[in-house]
């Protein structure tokens, strides 16, 4: 992992591999445990960060390795903010079933996104669809 800018955030970018996003995973989860958030606070961002890396992996870039996804980041005493950006089309989040109406519960789809929905403060998607930045304040004191 490379030094954090001037700002402190963490910015580079990994290719559209699955294990390329666990050592991400992996390096932000030590990052929040040094900066003492709760386990609780931790599972959460944990949780949201994989769904996040794999929709970017696998439905953004089609899991082609030449495409990259961009990963910005920074934790600070009350919050932690990351911006995930893939090299896909982009999609309408509004357009994705909800996976908790009755008609979808046995459908796959949806689930990611509610679950980061859940676990995070704040996730906006922005236009056209292939970026997003998520954040979870903190409960718990710094």
């Amino acid at each position: 992992m490379r030094q954090p800018n001037q700002d402190g955030a963490y910015e580079f970018a990994i290719p559209s591999d699955p294990l390329e996003a666990r050592r991400v995973q992996e390096a932000i989860e030590q990052q929040l445990r040094s900066a003492r958030f709760e386990d609780k606070e931790i599972f959460s961002i944990k949780l949201a960060l994989e769904e996040a890396l794999v929709n970017a992996i696998k439905h953004g870039n089609q899991m082609d390795r030449a495409k990259s996804v961009r990963i910005r980041y920074r934790i600070d005493p009350t919050r932690f903010d990351i911006h995930i950006a893939d090299e896909g089309k982009g999609f309408d989040p509004e357009d994705v079933p909800n996976p908790m109406d009755p008609e979808n519960l046995e459908r796959p789809c949806g689930r990611g996104l509610l679950l980061m929905r859940h676990y995070m403060t704040e996730v906006v998607y922005h236009p056209p669809g292939n970026c997003l930045s998520m954040c979870k304040i903190r409960n718990g004191r710094p």
